[in-house]
């Protein structure tokens, strides 16, 4: 990736994000800046700047405010998942929700919903906040979707797939749309780095599916076969599924469905999908999304800016594997 401009426009956006916290309240600055002082990739923001600068325009305060409240939505999201989920580890720290209390994490996560559409109609585009909040419609409607999956017998990978969109990839289409908008680039370019995004999100979320099972907790700052303890069926299993005998099918949706699941479910589980080529499946699924997504940029000029989303497209999608 071209580290001179993410840099230069990371340090930016960190600064616009971190001055966005300010409130009365003080758990807003505390719950909210603990997780994002706790890492995260800033993998939306990127997009709004990143896209915004391949379209020809430079980096305005109106870039700095799109871009830091589509990171405040994507916050306030992981902070109503991990009450959703009763998760207990957030980026290798405790939740907000295990730290502050639910109540605690899903009011601040409204705070910055809020917030962030604040910021978004201080850009003067009229349809920037309507293009957000339909993201957000959509991500939430995609949370119900997945309560009524779990458990189910016979998931579609289709269905799961929609999900995943929801859920994932219209928040990253939407921010590189913005991005166009921003940038001036006039309906194609917005269709094409909009098609960029979501690609690119589809295949982010596959590649998390695959950590899940096979990422170190230490590295990757989650609990290990989250998914799996849920009962959440994600493309691996869905493609080892697929591939099983109806036999073989039963017993590890037998597995799956159980409210408990020792180390040793959990390995035959991981050996189930390894051995009917689950893995490789959604990798490869993966990789055909990133390349899917990089010859949006095609029709754009090849500078520094098309160069980064490039490398960054390839980071995420080769990412620890």
């Amino acid at each position: 990736m071209d580290k001179e401009i993410c840099q230069e426009l990371g340090t930016k956006i960190e600064r616009r994000l971190f001055d966005a916290l300010a409130a009365e309240a003080p758990l807003v600055p505390a719950i909210a800046g603990s997780l994002l002082a706790s890492g995260g990739k800033r993998v939306r923001p990127l997009l709004v700047g990143l896209c915004c600068r391949l379209c020809g325009a430079g980096i305005t305060p109106e870039t700095l405010d799109a871009a830091a409240a589509v990171e405040l939505i994507h916050t306030a999201s992981l902070l109503h998942d991990d009450v959703v989920d009763g998760a207990s580890l957030r980026r290798g720290v405790p939740s907000a929700n295990v730290k502050w209390g639910n109540s605690a994490a899903v009011l601040v996560g409204d705070f910055l919903f809020a917030r962030a559409f604040t910021m978004l109609n201080r850009t003067k585009h009229p349809d920037i906040p309507r293009i957000f909040a339909e993201a957000v419609e959509s991500m939430a409607e995609g949370e119900v979707m997945q309560l009524g999956v779990d458990g189910v017998s016979s998931p579609s990978i289709e269905r799961y797939l929609q999900i995943v969109y929801r859920k994932t990839a219209v928040l990253m289409a939407a921010a590189c749309r913005c991005g166009a908008i921003l940038g001036g680039g006039g309906r194609e370019r917005e269709s094409a780095l909009e098609s960029f995004g979501r690609e690119l999100g589809m295949a982010f979320q596959f590649v998390d599916d695959i950590l899940d099972y096979r990422a170190d907790p230490a590295c990757s700052g989650k609990n290990g076969g989250g998914d799996l303890r849920d009962g959440k069926l994600t493309l691996p299993l869905l493609y080892a599924l697929d591939a099983a005998s109806d036999v073989e099918r039963q017993d590890m949706l037998g597995i799956v469905t159980r409210p408990e699941k020792s180390a040793g479910a959990f390995r035959q589980v991981l050996e189930f999908v390894e051995s009917r080529g689950g893995f490789e499946r959604a990798r490869e699924e993966a990789r055909s999304r990133i390349a899917c997504a990089c010859r949006n940029l095609e029709q754009f000029e090849d500078n520094e800016a098309r160069e980064a989303l490039e490398d960054l497209a390839h980071s995420l999608g080769e990412r620890d594997f």
